[in-house]
């Protein structure tokens, strides 16, 4: 009995793990890949998914927008829209071109800067990245909270109770995503389409409302002069709070994290898909106008028809501005199909934002090794996301404007990494031109990005803790998987295989370690005098000799291309790859299996401090090898008695 018991706890536990790590997210695919394109939809569909999140900061922006810049807020939401429409969509219709799989400025950024300090920048934007996105699933579960408890349909014992409602939106979020996401283009066009259609139905009222009171014209213009005195000013002023509203450029990351679905050409290349491109190209045009459309309307409308105290906390628009117009306007009717259909977007747009972290991050941590193979899978990373989200929701008690300032930091650090990745590639492509005018971009990004930190301190200390948490935790993971073997696959060329084929022909393969210095045939028959001397190897064995020369010690994972080389009666062995330990492991597990021999590799004595080569193996790939390519064997096969020997001889 008690075994069948275990027996049903093991068998239900292996069902667990094989459902919660069905669904991986795959490396970007290669030449020869094809891509499916039953999971690619028209753009104008795509759009609605990247709207859930760019068009559903219409439920707080205008509000935040008042209450921040007062009589000024339709100028700098002004300014949002120059800088939507001339800045921000030119630079991420180039990056759409650079980087065609959706990793956006991080890919461009990685690719564009190598080694280390690639590696460590990216792991930066990660942390960017993770305060955007996370905050915007937080932010729009409480923001529909807020508008679900402000309904004046709702029954009384809802009200006050944002915490609870926003906790039970992102746990339905997430236990959607651990279903499956499937349907969700479907969904979005239906949610996009009503939400947009109930806003424009907003603004005409709205405005109708402005054409026969004009005396709400006077009242504005007249709190405008009144606080700024002159239009100098007022542009100032604009500037000086437009960094506040940068929740209105939120869409193009996102936009970006989407391309994988955007159907393109049936002939498209994968690695470069023209016509994808292009329909991207076409989705952002859309988004970003539309969205313009809406900022300047919604604006006008909201400071005209508001009085100034409901912005601010407490008030009945605080949070909800546009659903205080339609309810006052259109009535409790329409305002509360006004209010499901926000709740519905910004649920929604916490899964556009979901979408883009299982996007990205899966595609950088593990492959760095700087997170365990498991983050490949959806589900897990969706249970973490969502643990996050759940610990900010309680930290910042579902607190709209309390997490807005970490929202923007996250957007703008996305969209200054996006200005300069394109700068730095039209400047390397020598496009004088374009250099000038990202850069000024650039420069418009990094003052709005250093004044919102100025203005809210908060956004960059919630950054930072998710950079350091990021950082340090992908360190420790690449620190612990050191003594994995990395190698993807092992390609051997003609002249390789028939030196393999030679050596093992009288028994076991015995080869060699060396690290190349002259390179000339002096050097490897001083070298196998020395092996054979030091180690015992009888004069009729051949040996071949193996060189590893590291070339990008910050990868992880890479292709060991071995090539053969005669130099005099020597029969070499070398290869590239980031680390050397690891690869000499894995090649004599490669051999061993395709010969059916054993092989016997042979090294020198090391000498130095070891803790200096325990850094020098963990950052340069190198380090004390005989003993670290032995713990790798020993880690990749327990059996010792197949395990290839490794020799270590001198004195």
């Amino acid at each position: 009995m008690t075994g069948s018991k275990v027996g049903t706890e093991r068998s239900f536990t292996g069902r667990f793990k094989r459902w919660l790590l069905a669904e991986v997210v795959e490396d970007v695919p290669g030449p020869q890949a094809k891509e499916g394109r039953s999971e690619q939809h028209p753009w104008w569909q795509v759009v609605c998914l990247t709207g859930v999140d760019y068009f559903s900061t219409l439920g707080y922006i205008p509000g935040i927008a008042a209450l921040a810049a007062g009589s000024l807020s339709p100028i700098a939401t002004l300014l949002i829209v120059v800088l939507t429409l001339f800045g921000a969509l030119p630079m991420y219709r180039r990056v759409t071109g650079e980087s065609p799989h959706g990793q956006g400025s991080i890919a461009m950024l990685e690719n564009l800067l190598s080694f280390w300090k690639g590696k460590l920048f990216v792991l930066v934007l990660l942390g960017f990245v993770a305060t955007g996105w996370l905050v915007t699933i937080t932010l729009s579960a409480a923001d529909a909270a807020v508008h679900v408890t402000e309904n004046p349909l709702v029954p009384a014992f809802l009200h006050d109770q944002e915490v609870p409602i926003t906790l039970v939106l992102i746990a339905l979020l997430g236990a959607i995503f651990l279903k499956g996401f499937k349907e969700a283009i479907g969904i979005a066009v239906v949610v996009v389409a009503v939400y947009l259609l109930l806003n424009l139905i907003v603004v005409a009222v709205g405005f109708y409302e402005i054409a026969t009171n004009p005396q709400t014209i006077i009242v504005w213009q007249n709190a405008l002069f009144e606080d700024y005195g002159n239009p100098l000013l007022m542009l100032v002023g604009a500037l000086l709070v437009f960094p506040r509203l940068a929740l209105g450029l939120s869409g193009f990351e996102t936009g970006v994290g989407m391309m994988p679905l955007v159907r393109g050409d049936a002939d498209d290349d994968p690695e470069r898909p023209v016509g994808r491109i292009r329909n991207t190209r076409k989705m952002l045009t859309v988004a970003a106008v539309t969205m313009s459309f809406y900022l300047i309307t919604t604006s006008l409308v909201t400071v005209m028809l508001v009085p100034a105290q409901e912005f601010e906390p407490g008030g009945a628009a605080n949070g909800r501005a546009l659903a205080y117009v339609a309810h006052r306007y259109l009535g409790d009717v329409f305002g509360t199909a006004y209010d499901l259909s926000t709740i519905t977007i910004l649920a929604f747009a916490g899964a556009s934002a979901m979408a883009g972290l299982l996007n990205i991050v899966p595609r950088y941590l593990p492959r760095y090794g700087m997170a365990p193979e498991w983050a490949r899978a959806i589900r897990p990373l969706v249970l973490v996301y969502i643990a996050i989200s759940i610990a900010v929701t309680i930290i910042f008690s579902a607190d709209v404007g309390a997490q807005a300032g970490a929202y923007a930091t996250g957007v703008l650090a996305m969209m200054t990494s996006a200005a300069f990745a394109v700068t730095l590639s039209a400047w390397r492509r020598g496009h004088r031109g374009l250099t000038i005018l990202f850069g000024v971009i650039t420069a418009v990004f990094v003052y709005a990005l250093v004044a919102n930190e100025i203005q809210r301190p908060d956004g960059l200390v919630i950054s930072s803790f998710f950079i350091v948490a990021i950082v340090v935790t992908s360190l420790i993971s690449r620190a612990y998987r050191s003594l994995e073997l990395r190698q993807e696959r092992i390609d051997m060329d003609e002249a390789a295989q028939k030196f393999v084929e030679e050596a093992s022909h009288g028994g076991d393969i015995h080869i060699v370690a060396n690290r190349r210095q002259a390179g000339d045939e002096r050097e490897y028959a001083h070298k196998e005098e020395e092996q054979r001397k030091d180690n015992h190897i009888p004069r009729n064995v051949p040996v071949l000799f193996l060189e590893v020369d590291v070339e990008d010690a910050s990868e992880f994972e890479d292709v060991l291309e071995v090539r053969g080389i005669r130099v005099g009666r020597h029969k070499v062995l070398r290869a590239q790859s980031s680390v050397v330990p690891n690869a000499i492991a894995a090649l004599l597990l490669h051999l061993r299996d395709t010969t059916d021999k054993t092989p016997h590799c042979y090294f020198g004595w090391t000498q130095g401090n070891p803790i200096a080569y325990l850094f020098r193996f963990l950052l340069f790939g190198e380090g004390d090898i005989p003993p670290v390519t032995r713990e790798v064997l020993r880690e990749a096969e327990p059996d010792a008695e197949r395990r290839p020997a490794i020799h270590v001889g001198g004195r």
